[in-house]
């Protein structure tokens, strides 16, 4: 199974990114990008790669589905 991972960008250029995943920074590849991206947008990463435009009310509540999901002891 993958998984995206919902990042804002807090810096990028058209070949990589430092996103903020809450609160870890990391750098990513734009490359695979194919809307342009500024400081502020939300993008969906995987395998170090952005692969879409978020809207961000959506990035916000991936992540908390997300961490609600972790929080949960599954068996």
């Amino acid at each position: 199974m993958c998984v995206g991972i919902p990042a804002k960008i807090e810096e990028c250029d058209e070949v990589s990114a430092i996103v903020d995943i809450s609160g870890t920074k990391r750098e990513i590849s734009m490359m695979t990008l194919d809307s342009p991206a500024k400081p502020g947008d939300w993008v969906l990463i995987h395998a170090g790669f952005a692969v879409t435009l978020l809207d961000p009310e959506e990035a916000q509540e991936t992540l908390r589905m997300m961490f609600e999901l972790a929080d949960n002891d599954y068996q």
